[in-house]
């Protein structure tokens, strides 16, 4: 087989799931497993050949590729530019290694970076979504992807919030999570008023029926839209310390939205007019 550039010489070929070598891929369905791994290893896994080509364009390093033999020449060209170690397995071989059957083919073990300061991501930002305890990945990459593509500029997360980087949150958002800016917030119980004391205006999503029409919120300025946790919503500290508590309109006898649902919503209602 020829390969783009000179990407044989990184690619090794493997038949023992046990292999020490892809240590980085094992278990990705156990959950607590991957939480001790990653964070002792500092990584985390891209799956599928477009979010590993989003995650490295993002600036993420890989620190190696697992490939089944059919991906190989499309991300020759990829393995070649980065220099890492490419372990390519047959599906069979990866189905025991990772717990479920890798049907994208592709996955690649990235290196993660320092958070930034939220001080850093607020500074110009119009529009941020701010998460408080979403502890499903499925949601925290679902809210990151429909706030990229509504001209959110920045997500702050909640210390208990769900890890974006987590390989369900990476998938679910199609690579979202490395074009939006994102952070958490170490001081859960005064996020909110520092929000506001940084100029801008914190809206509260909640079903409430004292809250006011999401229709109605103001959007000129700076505004920071607030979503809670699956079932309970936002905690009555955010609420309280919120600048505006805004509902969604409800029909048909329906009380809410999932929260990666409403956050859509909210992130288009909330657009800034239009220029002149």
């Amino acid at each position: 087989m020829s390969l783009a550039g000179d990407a044989s010489s990184y690619v090794h070929r493997i038949r023992d799931p046990d292999d020490p070598r892809l240590a980085d891929y094992r278990g990705l369905r156990d959950v607590t497993l991957r939480r001790s791994l990653e964070a002792a290893h500092g990584l985390f896994i891209a799956e599928g050949d477009k979010v590993v080509r989003r995650a490295v364009a993002a600036g993420y390093r890989p620190r190696s590729y697992l490939l089944a033999e059919r991906w190989l020449p499309g991300l020759a060209d990829l393995v070649a530019a980065t220099g890492v170690a490419c372990y390519v397995v047959d599906e069979a071989v990866a189905e025991r290694l990772v717990g479920f059957h890798v049907h994208r083919g592709a996955l690649a073990s990235m290196h993660r970076r320092a958070l930034a300061a939220p001080a850093d991501l607020l500074a110009g930002a119009r529009r941020v979504i701010v998460l408080e305890d979403v502890v499903d990945h499925t949601n925290v990459g679902a809210v990151l992807r429909s706030a990229a593509a509504l001209g959110v500029q920045a997500a702050l997360l909640s210390p208990r919030c769900a890890d974006p980087l987590y390989r369900r949150a990476v998938k679910v958002s199609m690579g979202a999570v490395f074009s939006l800016p994102w952070t958490r917030v170490a001081d859960w119980w005064d996020a909110v008023p520092q929000l506001s004391a940084t100029g801008f205006t914190t809206v509260a999503l909640t079903p409430a029926d004292d809250a006011v029409d999401l229709a109605d919120v103001d959007v000129d300025g700076r505004l920071a839209v607030l979503v809670g946790s699956e079932g309970p919503g936002l905690s009555s500290r955010w609420q309280r310390a919120a600048d505006v508590r805004a509902r969604i309109p409800m029909a048909a006898g329906v009380d809410s939205l999932n929260v990666a649902a409403a956050a859509a919503v909210a992130c288009y209602a909330l657009r800034p007019s239009p220029g002149p």
